[in-house]
Formats: structure tokens, C-alpha cells, sequence
């Protein structure tokens, strides 16, 4: 395709040009790159053929003057790249973005900052697109009244790389397959990422911080997550990385450590004769580093690093069948057993029990005494001479000895 090249010189720079490039975008042919110089530029512009809009320079800005959504674009073929958008509307019914793409494919969005806008970037039946290397950040509300820093809907086959979000609500991936997330940072958000109706996607080396939720999947399968790192996610439910009703899923060589609960696993795998797979993760020095809820068997548990944290198991639905998952070959710093033969397998199984002390698991008011003394106390001789017949969590029968 032939490339057209226009190069907006313009005179007076740091000004707000008023419809200078949007005219550009309309009079251009289709295909065509503009490269603008550094100046501020009305947004509010949409593109409706393939063309590339690249910042030339540092400071090329694209501010939305507080007013719906900055740029719109309904076409496949667009590249936006070293770009400063800011000043979207702020109105959610409206999802007022930095970007939006809808009904597109191989359109790309690199290098650009995003700021102070309600949702950052919204793809609505993209696919085959690419977004690397953005930093993206919301308005300065409350964490529940923020937009999504990055929205995937009905998107599929997308990548989307190294982009930073800060100070956003979610980013979400529903009714969206295929999809590639990988080496993102997110810090300072509700959900880091959440996956809902979403299949075959592949999650890898992200690292999420200081949010609420770092990674949940809910009703999806055939997704592997591998490599990512959360930490230190808020609050007293702050969790890790949660499964709700998902099948088929691989959590593999991912860390998680300093949160409430490592590892949520609720109803899950959900479809009949189905499988996930927990291995190879290292899951430190949280309250809870598994934390079952509802039915859930039929995990595979196995070569998991389980040290650090204040509770291994959690079950806190009667019945829920923990000891029914294939667990196997952890190492848990809390196992008592002996390892004879030195071939780092312990001598005995490493079993588990919810003694009738653990009140707090049913009534989560108690669970403002967790720690102390008192409580303690309780745990130490409900484990020396129960009173009352614990419930039997889970067995490991060949549990690790050494790291």
C-alpha cells in the first residue's frame, strides 16, 4: 500500500489547535502516516480508515478537554504511537476513554501515555491487534469509581505487552479467547486482571502489586497463567490469584507472596472429569496460602513451594471435598516428618486438619483475634489433645524435605 507521508508543521507550539488534526485525518488517503510535532492537539478526533498517527517528538498531546472519549477508532489497519492522551470525559454509562477501538483488527497502540482518563484503552471486537509498552492511569477518584485501565470485549488474539497500569480499576479480558498478556505491571488497582468467559489465554511474567485482587479467572477454561508474580495485594480478602469456576486451567512457576490469600480456589474445575493444574509455584508468607471455598477436587497439586505463611489450607465450606485433589511432592515448612533415606522425600505424609479451635474460618468476626496470644494458646492444645474430632483437610504422601 502506498504510503503517503504528511508532516504537520506547525508555528505556534504548547496551543490548543482546534480541528488541525482531525482535518488532517479526514483529507488524508487511506494508509497515509502523519507525524506531528510537539504541540497540543483537540481530541475528541475519530479515524475511520487505515492510517498512523506518530508523535514525532516528546510532547505531542492529545487532550480530550474533560469531554466523552479522546480518540475513537473504526477501522483496522491504525497505528498510534509516542502519543500523550489525556482529559477524557467522566462518565462511565458512557465509557469515556483514552481509546477506543471497536469492530477492528491488526490495529496497534505503542508507546503512549495515558492520563487522567476514566477507562485507558477499550477494545470492543478487536482482534489481532497489538498494545505494548503504554503507560496507562485513570482519573483521581475512589478505586471502585475509576474506568478499566485496559478492556477487552469479545476481543480476541490480541497481545498485549508491557504496558504499565497505575492507579486504575480493573483490566479485564471477557468473552475474549486467545489472547497473549504478558511482562504488564500493575500497581494500585482493584483487579490487576480478571478474566470472565475467556478461553485459551496465556498469562505470563506480569507482575501485579498493592491491589485488591492481582489475577481471577471466573467461568473460563483452557488458559495457562505461568511465570507471574503477585505480591502484597490489600485488605483482608487481598488474594493473590483466584479460580472460580474455571476448568483446564495451568497455574505453573507463578510466586505469590505477602497477601491475605495466596491461592482462591472456588468451585473449580467446574466442568465433569476435568482437571487444573497448581505446580512449581511459590506461595510465601501469607495468611492463607491455599484457600478452598465451595466443591473444589479434582486439582492437581504438585511440586508447590508452601512456606511462610500463617495457614496452609483454608477450607471454609463444609464439605467442599479438599481432600480429594491430587496433592502430592509440596514442600511445606510446616511438615514434622523425617526423611531417613535422604532421597528428600518425607518417611510419613504430611496431612492436614481443621481443628474445632479455627473459629474464625466460619465467622470471619473472629478472625480479629487471629494472632494473638490467647488464640494461640488454643491452637497449640487443640493439637497437643484436641477436644473435639478435627476435620481431615488433605494429605500429601510424598511431601518435599528440602528446597
Amino acid at each position: 500500500m502506498l504510503k503517503i507521508f504528511f508532516i504537520l508543521y506547525l508555528l505556534f507550539f504548547n496551543f490548543l489547535y482546534a480541528n488541525v488534526l482531525q482535518e488532517a485525518i479526514d483529507s488524508a488517503p487511506s494508509g497515509s502516516i502523519l507525524k506531528l510535532p510537539t504541540g497540543v492537539y483537540k481530541g475528541s478526533i475519530i479515524i475511520k480508515k487505515p492510517l498512523t498517527i506518530i508523535g514525532n517528538s516528546k510532547g505531542v498531546v492529545i487532550d480530550g478537554e474533560n469531554n466523552g472519549t479522546v480518540i475513537t477508532i473504526e477501522s483496522s489497519f491504525v497505528t498510534l504511537k509516542n502519543l500523550r492522551i489525556i482529559n477524557s470525559g467522566e462518565m462511565t454509562h458512557t465509557l469515556d476513554a483514552g481509546i477506543l477501538i471497536t469492530n477492528s483488527k491488526q490495529c496497534e497502540v505503542s508507546d503512549c501515555i495515558i492520563d487522567d482518563c476514566l477507562f485507558g484503552i477499550d477494545m470492543q471486537m478487536t482482534n489481532n491487534s497489538l498494545i505494548n509498552n503504554n503507560y496507562i492511569s485513570s482519573k483521581d477518584f475512589e478505586l471502585g469509581l475509576r474506568g478499566d485501565g485496559l478492556r477487552l470485549w469479545y476481543s480476541n488474539d490480541n497481545i498485549i505487552r508491557k504496558n504499565s497500569l497505575v492507579k486504575s480499576r480493573d483490566m479485564v479480558v471477557w468473552y475474549s479467547h486467545g489472547n497473549t498478556i504478558e511482562e504488564n505491571f500493575g500497581e494500585h488497582n482493584r483487579y490487576s486482571l480478571h478474566f470472565m468467559y475467556a478461553g485459551k489465554n496465556i498469562v505470563k511474567n506480569n507482575t501485579y502489586q498493592y491491589n485488591s485482587v492481582g489475577i481471577f479467572f471466573m467461568y473460563s477454561k483452557d488458559t495457562i497463567a505461568t511465570g507471574n508474580v503477585v505480591k502484597s495485594s490489600l485488605g483482608a480478602t487481598g488474594m493473590g490469584i483466584g479460580m472460580k469456576d474455571v476448568s483446564n486451567f495451568t497455574l505453573k512457576n507463578n510466586t505469590v507472596l505477602y497477601c491475605a490469600q495466596g491461592i482462591y480456589i472456588d468451585r473449580s474445575p467446574f466442568e465433569p472429569d476435568t482437571h487444573n493444574w497448581i505446580e512449581n509455584n511459590n506461595i510465601l508468607y501469607n495468611a492463607e496460602a491455599l484457600h478452598f471455598h465451595s466443591l473444589s477436587e479434582n486439582n492437581i497439586i504438585k511440586g508447590n513451594k508452601i512456606l511462610g505463611n500463617i495457614e496452609d489450607i483454608v477450607n471454609d465450606s463444609r464439605g467442599s471435598k479438599t481432600n480429594e485433589n491430587e496433592i502430592v511432592g509440596n514442600y511445606w515448612d510446616n511438615y514434622a516428618g523425617f526423611d531417613k533415606n535422604r532421597d528428600n522425600i518425607g518417611d510419613t505424609p504430611h496431612k492436614v486438619y481443621q481443628y474445632a479451635d479455627q473459629l474464625w474460618v466460619y465467622n470471619p468476626d473472629v478472625k480479629f483475634f487471629y494472632g494473638s496470644p490467647v488464640i494461640s494458646l488454643l491452637n497449640f492444645l487443640a493439637k497437643l489433645a484436641p477436644f473435639s474430632e478435627p476435620i481431615f483437610l488433605l494429605e500429601d504422601q510424598k511431601p518435599k524435605v528440602r528446597l
